[in-house]
């Protein structure tokens, strides 16, 4: 490794060996139960659970894309995932609270909580193989192959094949003695290791010899690229101007419908997968909502910023990598202006980011595979050190399987998440409102999940149309063939209605018929206040995202206002927070 200096080593050394301590510290806390295993017993803090979060949807991958978005189409080429904003604060006020209330152990076991009969029983079966095995061994594919990119070009010495299967064999060995608990507390770890060696490479990338000579980003690059809005147009490039342009229509697909209506990992609509993983594990609704928030404001406003300038910083280092290698630029930087030591820091930051969504994928794929296929399907009377024990198999089993699908599966696949969000367009109305409507059953979840794929299908195989405007298109279809499945079949079980209502309280006007029978029962009210703190919770982050981009590109005086928007949006926030009776449901 020719590369790489003992103090370089050094650095990637002591990160392992902290990350194996703290594994080895929790290893007997994790082992007592399977709530402790999944949940962390329902003890974290918002601080700890929030973190883990945001450190989850750090990947190896994440900063390698979003430089790829701005070497291509500038900062504005953020907007396809900045538009999951609007979900991710619909979470943070009405669905933490509510996962956290349902007390169950994993969002796979609230089918059966919310629906009932054979068809809640296969779904929740089904659910659990499919997510649990299938999808999440293909994400944790691609940020294995991230990580392969990474190795590559920055350790070339290295094999980076055996070098991916040993970090994933460490990382199994750490998650499976520690459960959640140390998952969680490595998670925190790793995020400030990932975000303190990602602000040095900003900043060195920002002072480097090319850039400097070239008189500064703003002065190397067209204007257009330091722009926050894609400019409309008819066209997806503007020959006029230069400016990453889209359709209107395109934008708004993905502005206004896409956010609520597609499942995408780690910003599935109402929370799921890892991210109620983590909110379940809060210690009470106040700390899984808080937690959700500092999530979100994490995630889209502090987080991809040294991304985004590193990625400009490469257009000015490495102008002539092909569009295929934008993303490149980013290691491409790291190899050119990092010296000895912090080349080492920077790996393990990396590390660090990719073993903490690793960790975080094998215990939330083992929890649906243990509680709701295993344990729910084939060995319901067991004893809990019995279903810890298959957990740590089930592990093991899943990387392996996560192993298989990254050398020999994914080299094969193209656009994978434009993929996945419009096979799973239209499928966030279920999600949503199978919280706030009685009357969606088991079927209309199913109809849901089979009528995006017959409608992306028929797109693709017959039409021109593209996305994102094919979201328009299967997000209809979907919730009208939801509707008429809903109607033409069996409502939930009254009993299962009954039983779900008092254990979350949901309230609203979609429950009246069911909460009018339950005279004893208080539902929630307040929802034009949640609705409030939900644009609050929308501003805050776009002001905190934009006045930050404008600070860190010389422009004070509009920084300012972005921030002062901000804090008026988070006062109107606290302002209702601090009102609320947490005890009432607690």
């Amino acid at each position: 490794m020719p590369q790489l200096t003992t103090l370089d080593i050094a650095f990637i050394a002591g990160y392992l060996l902290l990350t194996l301590l703290v594994g080895l510290f929790f290893s007997r806390r994790a082992s007592e139960n399977v709530g402790e295993f999944f949940l962390s017993g329902r003890k974290l803090p918002w601080w700890i659970a929030g973190t883990g979060m945001v450190a989850t949807t750090f990947a190896a991958d994440t900063p390698l894309a979003v430089a790829g978005f701005v070497a291509k189409n500038g900062i504005a080429g953020n907007w396809v995932w900045w538009t999951f904003v609007s979900g991710g604060m619909l979470t943070v006020f009405f669905f933490a609270r509510l996962w956290r209330r349902a007390n169950i152990l994993t969002d796979l076991e609230f089918i059966e909580l919310r629906y009932s009969g054979k068809a809640a029983s296969f779904l929740r079966g089904f659910k659990a193989l499919y997510f649990g095995l299938f999808i999440n061994a293909v994400i944790i594919g691609w940020v294995n192959l991230a990580m392969f990119k990474i190795i590559t070009i920055m350790i070339p010495g290295l094999d980076p094949q055996l070098t991916i299967v040993a970090l994933v064999i460490f990382t199994t060995i750490y998650s499976g003695m520690s459960g959640l608990w140390g998952v969680s507390i490595t998670d925190a770890v790793q995020f400030v290791i990932a975000m303190v060696g990602c602000i040095i490479l900003a900043v060195l990338a920002v002072n480097s010899p090319q850039v400097t000579a070239a008189g500064g980003l703003k002065e190397a690059l067209p204007g257009w690229m330091f722009d926050f809005f894609p400019s409309f147009s008819s066209t997806v490039n503007s020959s006029q101007t230069g400016a990453y342009a889209l359709p209107f229509t395109a934008f708004a697909a993905m502005a206004f419908v896409q956010w609520w209506s597609s499942w995408y990992p780690g910003a599935e609509p109402g929370g799921g997968g890892y991210i109620a993983q983590r909110m379940m594990s809060a210690k009470d609704e106040k700390n899984s909502l808080l937690a959700t928030l500092w999530f979100t404001i994490a995630h889209y406003a502090i987080r991809p910023w040294p991304w985004i300038v590193v990625g400009l910083a490469s257009l000015v280092m490495f102008p002539d990598l092909p569009a295929a290698q934008k993303e490149d630029g980013f290691v491409h930087v790291m190899n050119a202006v990092l010296p000895p030591g912090l080349k080492g820091l920077l790996i393990a930051a990396f590390m660090a980011a990719y073993m903490s969504t690793l960790s975080t994928h094998l215990n939330w794929g083992t929890s649906y595979l243990i509680n709701d296929l295993y344990k729910r399907f084939f060995k319901p009377e067991a004893d809990q050190k019995h279903y810890v024990l298959v957990s740590k198999i089930v592990t093991a089993i899943t990387a392996i399987f996560a192993l298989y699908i990254t050398f020999y599966v994914l080299e094969t696949i193209t656009g994978a998440w434009e993929f996945i969000i419009q096979c799973g367009a239209g499928t966030g109305f279920v999600l949503i409102m199978r919280w706030f409507w009685w009357r969606l059953n088991a079927w209309s979840e199913i109809s849901s999940m089979v009528a995006p794929i017959v409608a992306y299908t028929w797109i693709s195989q017959f039409t021109a149309i593209e996305f994102p405007e094919s979201i328009y298109i299967i997000v209809l279809f979907t919730i009208a063939v939801t509707l008429a499945v809903t109607w033409l079949t069996k409502p939930t079980d009254r009993e299962k209605l009954h039983a779900f209502y008092r254990t979350t309280r949901v309230g609203g006007a979609l429950w009246k018929p069911v909460a009018d029978e339950l005279p004893d029962v208080k539902g929630d009210t307040g929802f034009p206040a949640l609705f409030a703190d939900w644009f609050f919770g929308i501003v805050l982050v776009y002001a905190m995202l934009f006045g930050t981009g404008k600070l860190i590109f010389g422009e004070p005086l509009t920084a300012a206002l972005y921030y002062a928007a901000g804090a008026v949006a988070g006062a109107m926030i606290f302002r209702d927070l601090s009102k609320r009776n947490w005890k009432t449901f607690d």
